[in-house]
């Protein structure tokens, strides 16, 4: 099973790197193909260009080679996992410009008809999103309609083909005693939170593309 696993978080040691970490050693201990990235270590360019917002490129037509890749990559998984922090109630900036240099038409998704319907491209069936916030769970929904999870179970993912989302809010972060973050990391190799994508591996094979829904 293949599966991209990508951080949004600019500072080493980070509570958002301890978990990033941690699901990559546990899907490798598993038996997953992992692909990892740390978008701010590797410097990824997250500005999209004049260029590519006139016309619909393919993954090897991509103006930068950072990008060139993430598009061949995204193209060949079975699965995403995404870690960042609620900033805002936005995705950090760098995660933002993946999303809008690599998710691309002809890449992620095309345009079925007329009217703007699309047509994800993605095999990545189900995604992973882990989140940090400090803001409690009451207010995120209440006050503020927890917009991360409008943007990935509404306006990207299913856009280009995931339809299976399970989402994971490790809060309240900055107040998190040692003892606390240790139970979050827990959480996040626990099989709730790791399994899920092997269930779906091994009943796609024995089951003929039939699979159980993660609920988050």
């Amino acid at each position: 099973m293949r599966i991209g696993v990508y951080l949004a978080h600019p500072r080493p040691g980070s509570f958002n790197h301890a978990l990033f970490e941690a699901v990559v050693a546990e899907l490798r201990a598993h038996g997953a193909e992992v692909l990892a990235h740390d978008l701010c270590a590797e410097g990824f360019p997250p500005v999209l260009t004049a260029g590519e917002t006139e016309t619909v490129r393919a993954s090897d037509e991509a103006p930068d080679p950072q990008v060139a890749l993430h598009r061949a990559e995204v193209a060949t998984l079975d699965a995403l996992v995404l870690v960042h922090p609620n900033w805002w109630g936005m995705p950090p900036a760098v995660l933002a410009g993946w999303v809008q240099r690599v998710l691309v038409p002809g890449v992620a998704y095309k345009l079925g008809s007329a009217d703007g319907e699309p047509v994800g491209l993605l095999t990545a069936g189900r995604a992973l999103v882990l989140n940090t916030s400090d803001t409690p769970a009451d207010r995120e929904d209440g006050e503020f309609g927890d917009p991360l999870q409008r943007v990935w179970a509404a306006c990207v993912l299913p856009y280009v083909g995931v339809d299976n989302l399970l989402r994971v809010v490790f809060r309240i972060v900055s107040d998190s005693m040692e003892l606390d973050r240790a139970e979050c990391m827990r959480q996040s190799r626990s099989k709730d939170v790791v399994m899920p994508f092997f269930f779906f591996f091994f009943f796609l094979i024995f089951f003929f593309f039939f699979y159980m829904n993660a609920s988050a």
